[in-house]
C-alpha cells in the first residue's frame, strides 16, 4: 500500500482553486459549538427563572401517587363517627354498596364498635369511641381517643403519625386511615373500577358477566315491560356513578365539534384561497387583504376564540364549532393559497386556450391539481380538531372536555377521569388511523 503525497504545487493550487474549503470563516469553523453553548446557558437561564429544579424537589409526590393510584383502582371511604357511645358508619355520595350490605371488610363487633381489615387479620383497625386498636403485622399499637384529640402511642412505627389531634396510619396500597377525636375516616382500597357496569340499583348488580350473558340470553324476564338484554343496556347506559350515556353523549357532541368546525373552515377557506392566491386572482389589494385575514384569523388561538364565544353565546357545543371554524379558515385558507401559488401554470393555460370562461379555467386548469392537497390538509385538520374539541371544551364549549374537568375539579374522581382520557385516545387512535387511510388514497390518486 502506498501513501498518498502531496507536493507544494499542488498544495498550493488547491488552496488557489477551493479557498473556501481551506480558509473556512470563523462561523464555518466554530459556529456549531457557538450555537450549542448559547442553547445551554439559555437553557439553564431558564430553569433557573421557572425554579424547575426546586419545583421538582419540592413538589408534593406522595399526593401525585395516590392521584395515580386512583386512575386504576378505587377507594371505598366510609366515616366511621362516634355518636352516644356506638360506631355509626356514614358512606360517600358515590354509592359503592347497596344499602344495608354485609362488607367483609368492615364488620361490626359485638361491643358496639368495627372491625377494618386491609388485606389480611394482621393488619387491622378495632374501631370504638374510645379506642382505636391498630394491629400491623399482627403487632397491637392502641390509640387512645380523649375529648379533643388521638393520641399516638409510644413506639409506634414510621407509618402512623401524629398530624395534630389526629393520627394517621398506613396500610400500603390497602389503604389508610385517619383517627380523630369524633370518627374513624377509612380509605380502603381495591384494583379495578368499583361498579363500572351497573350501579348498586340496578337488578344486575354483584353478578358477573356470564350470569348477565346469560339472562339475556336465556333468563326469564326481569322487567315484563322489556327483554334483559334491553334492560341490561339501560342499566348499563344510565348508571348512576359513572354516566355511560351522558358520558357517551358528549363524546359524540366533541366529534361533532370537530367534524362541524373542520368543514365550514374548508368549505369557506376554499374560495378565498382564490382570492389570496396572487396568480389566480391579479388584485394586489384583494390579495393583500384576503391574507391578513388568514393572519388574523389564525394568529387568535382556538381556546381564545372558544372562551370569546362562550361568553357571546353561553356554553354548549356552538361555541366550540364557531372557534374550530375561525381558526381552521385562517390556517386552511393560507394552506391553501400557497398550494395554489404553485400550481403548474401549463395545465391551465391549455384550457384557456379553447376559449374557456375564467370559472371553467380554475375548475379544470387548476382545481384538479390542488384537490388532493385540499383534501389531504382538511382530514389533518380534522383529526388534530378532533382532540382540539376536547381542550375548549373544558372551557365551556361542551363536549367530554367539560365533563373531563368537572371530574377533576371533584377531586375524588380520578377513576371516572382514566375512563375518559382512555375513550379520547382510542377516539384519537381510530381517527389517525382513518384520516391516514383517506390521506394516503387521495394522495395516491395523484400519482396515477
Amino acid at each position: 500500500m502506498s501513501s498518498l503525497t502531496v507536493n507544494a504545487a499542488d498544495r498550493q493550487r488547491l488552496l488557489d482553486n477551493y479557498p473556501e474549503v481551506f480558509h473556512r470563516s470563523f462561523m464555518q469553523r466554530w459556529g456549531l459549538a457557538l450555537i450549542a453553548g448559547i442553547v445551554i446557558i439559555y437553557l439553564a437561564l431558564a430553569f433557573n427563572f421557572f425554579k424547575v429544579i426546586p419545583t421538582f424537589v419540592n413538589g408534593n409526590w406522595d399526593r401525585a401517587s395516590i392521584y395515580v393510584q386512583d386512575w386504576y383502582s378505587w377507594r371505598a371511604q366510609p366515616r366511621l363517627r362516634f355518636v352516644d357511645g356506638k360506631v355509626v358508619p356514614q358512606w360517600t355520595s358515590r354509592g359503592q354498596y347497596p344499602k344495608d350490605a354485609v362488607i367483609a371488610w368492615m364488620l361490626p363487633t359485638a361491643a358496639g364498635g368495627y372491625t377494618v381489615t386491609y388485606g389480611s387479620d394482621a393488619d387491622r383497625m378495632e374501631v370504638t369511641p374510645e379506642r382505636v386498636d391498630v394491629y400491623l403485622g399482627g403487632k397491637l399499637y392502641p390509640v387512645e381517643i380523649t375529648k379533643d384529640r388521638a393520641i399516638l402511642p409510644p413506639g409506634a412505627p414510621t407509618v402512623m403519625k401524629q398530624d395534630d389531634s389526629k393520627v394517621t396510619v398506613s396500610f400500603g396500597f390497602e389503604g389508610q386511615a385517619e383517627i380523630r377525636s369524633t370518627q374513624v375516616y377509612v380509605q380502603r382500597r381495591f384494583l379495578g373500577w368499583a361498579n363500572f357496569f351497573f350501579d348498586t340499583q340496578s337488578p344486575f348488580w354483584g353478578k358477573s358477566l356470564v350470569d348477565v350473558a346469560g339472562l339475556m340470553l336465556s333468563g326469564d324476564r326481569i322487567d315484563p315491560a322489556q327483554s334483559n338484554a334491553s334492560l341490561v343496556l339501560d342499566n348499563f347506559l344510565n348508571n348512576a356513578s359513572w354516566q355511560h350515556g351522558d358520558i357517551l353523549s358528549k363524546l359524540m357532541q366533541t366529534l361533532v365539534m370537530a367534524f362541524v368546525g373542520t368543514l365550514l373552515g374548508s368549505l369557506f377557506a376554499f374560495p378565498l384561497a382564490f382570492i389570496a392566491a396572487r396568480n389566480i386572482t391579479l388584485n394586489r389589494s384583494a390579495n393583500w387583504a384576503t391574507k391578513r385575514l388568514f393572519d388574523f384569523l389564525r394568529s387568535i388561538d382556538m381556546l381564545i376564540w372558544a372562551l370569546f364565544f362562550t361568553r357571546a353565546f353561553g356554553p354548549g357545543p356552538i361555541p366550540g364549532i364557531a372557534a374550530i371554524f375561525f381558526t381552521d379558515t385562517g390556517a386552511l385558507g393560507k394552506v391553501y393559497a400557497e398550494a395554489l401559488e404553485n400550481v403548474d401554470d401549463k395545465q391551465r393555460e391549455g384550457v384557456k386556450s379553447v376559449g374557456a370562461s375564467p370559472v371553467v379555467v380554475q375548475r379544470f386548469g387548476v382545481v384538479p391539481q390542488v384537490l388532493p392537497i385540499f383534501i389531504s390538509q382538511s382530514l389533518y385538520f380534522w383529526e388534530s380538531n378532533t382532540r382540539s374539541a376536547t381542550v375548549i371544551g373544558a372551557v365551556g364549549a361542551g363536549g367530554i372536555g367539560l365533563k373531563l374537568l368537572e371530574s377533576m375539579k371533584t377531586n375524588s374522581d380520578w377513576d371516572k377521569v382514566a375512563y375518559m382520557v382512555l375513550l379520547i385516545l382510542i377516539v384519537v387512535f381510530v381517527f389517525d388511523n382513518i384520516s391516514n387511510a383517506l390521506r394516503s388514497r387521495v394522495m395516491g390518486k395523484k400519482t396515477h
